[in-house]
């Protein structure tokens, strides 16, 4: 299976695979996706990138195909040259009619400038079209209670992956609880290999942890209140605590000792779960493609295993709830026309997500579409059962958190991920890391 162009750190990182692809900033639509014809175009920026890329140029076709005098002008852009580009556009007042993006704080940006239309009387009147997409698929559209954004493609929740024969040879059962994680911290150390697999030299690998553990802890209200701009919303008992249960699992090495060396470009990380080197591994569902790809019969021979973060005894989170990515966004310009802004709505309505489209993400991109009732298409992929459970996790999550960097503004997002990587690095105390987050609270 190919890694999906939509993983959880497609936007934050360089790839080697960018290539010679990288050195055209674009490429630009023909054909049914071009400008010649008549009638109104809508300017719609995607990523470059397969299978990603052809899926939606794909879509973007099948929709001018059956609506020639109202169409999408598209464009496919390499993944930093994108974000860099839509950036310069919407603050020129020239953005494309409709604005891809990953929702959360950058969205939110938007919505404060008043860039983006709002889409809450709009998904009012069409209740067909929201009712059909997972709810937990518009907390990263929404801002102020409003939706600001069209929940798109597919859904990344955050998974502990295990390695089963590890598991085996040290006579362990997969963890029902925190205690349970905890006490198998030993049991792995004396079979001589790392409990926990983590590409510490990444800072962004190492905010997972606190994600579902502030999540488990203190409920999803902790961080909300830190996204709501609340003065102090680090200082809740609940953070300290994680901060807390972090620091003493690196002093335990539950991450091996060399953790902060290995780098999660090279998926160094997954290497050492698929190799028997490590047991279990907190990470995004699209690493089942790249370790199904790279670990030889590590996935088909049914060694992986795969489970929700555990309950913490005595916490507030509900056990259902997820973290990580759960979707991405469709935003309207509030500068392109009447006209403009009808083409974008009738592709909310008839296009995103068509079945074709439905069908493409989980056939050519192994992933979990946003869209409600793929149980059939999903029961007939060879990675039926790793997508079912992606499926029924984010179907069922009461709160599916955004990821902290993608939640929060860029300002705020580099501070936190500077600290999360001192925090591993015991170069910083709990209430330190607290202190300084509150700076930067509603920057």
């Amino acid at each position: 299976m190919e890694r999906s162009p939509l993983s959880r750190r497609t936007f934050l990182s360089l790839t080697a695979a960018a290539g010679a692809g990288a050195a055209l900033a674009a490429c630009g639509s023909s054909g049914p996706g071009g400008s010649s014809g008549g009638g109104t175009t809508a300017g719609y920026w995607f990523l470059t990138g397969q299978p990603g890329e052809g899926i939606r140029q794909a879509a973007a076709e099948r929709f001018n195909t059956a609506n020639p005098n109202g169409r999408l002008q598209f464009t496919a852009f390499e993944n930093d040259a994108y974000k860099q580009k839509i950036k310069t556009a919407i603050g020129a007042g020239q953005a494309p009619t409709l604005i891809w993006g990953w929702g959360g704080g950058g969205l939110k940006s938007y919505v404060e400038a008043g860039q983006v239309e709002d889409l809450t009387g709009w998904f009012g009147r069409n209740a067909a079209v929201r009712d059909r997409l997972f709810a937990s698929s518009f907390g990263p559209a929404t801002v102020g209670n409003r939706i600001y954004a069209m929940p798109c493609e597919t859904v990344q929740p955050i998974i502990l992956y295990y390695n089963k024969k590890v598991f085996e040879s040290a006579g362990a059962q997969p963890p029902q609880s925190w205690d349970d994680m905890m006490a198998l911290v030993p049991t792995f150390k004396k079979a001589g290999v790392a409990p926990f697999s983590l590409a510490g030299k990444a800072r962004w690998t190492n905010m997972m942890w606190l994600e579902f553990l502030l999540d488990r802890i203190g409920g999803p209200e902790v961080f909300q209140s830190v996204v709501d701009g609340q003065k102090d919303a680090w200082s809740h008992p609940a953070v300290l605590d994680m901060l807390n249960k972090i620091q003493e699992m690196v002093r335990a090495d539950a991450f091996g000792k060399g953790f902060a060396s290995v780098d999660a470009a090279g998926n160094a990380d997954q290497a050492l779960l698929y190799t028997g080197r490590a047991a279990m591994m907190l990470h995004g569902g699209w690493t089942y493609g790249s370790m199904k790809n790279d670990g030889g019969d590590f996935v088909s021979s049914g060694s992986l295993g795969w489970m929700n973060f555990p309950p913490m005894a005595g916490g507030k989170g509900d056990p259902a709830n997820t973290v990580g990515n759960p979707g991405q966004y469709l935003a309207i310009s509030a500068r392109a026309t009447a006209a403009q802004k009808d083409i974008a709505k009738k592709f909310f309505t008839s296009g995103v997500l068509d079945a074709d489209e439905t069908r493409a993400w989980i056939n050519d991109g192994g992933s979990v579409p946003v869209v409600k009732g793929t149980e059939s298409v999903l029961a007939a992929s060879p990675d039926a059962a790793f997508l079912r459970f992606v499926y029924d996790t984010s179907v069922h999550a009461g709160s599916f958190a955004q990821s902290w960097d993608q939640a929060l503004s860029p300002t705020a997002a580099e501070a936190l991920l500077n600290n999360i990587a001192k925090l591993f690095q015991l170069t910083v105390s709990p209430q330190q890391w607290v202190t300084t987050m509150n700076g930067v609270i509603g920057t």
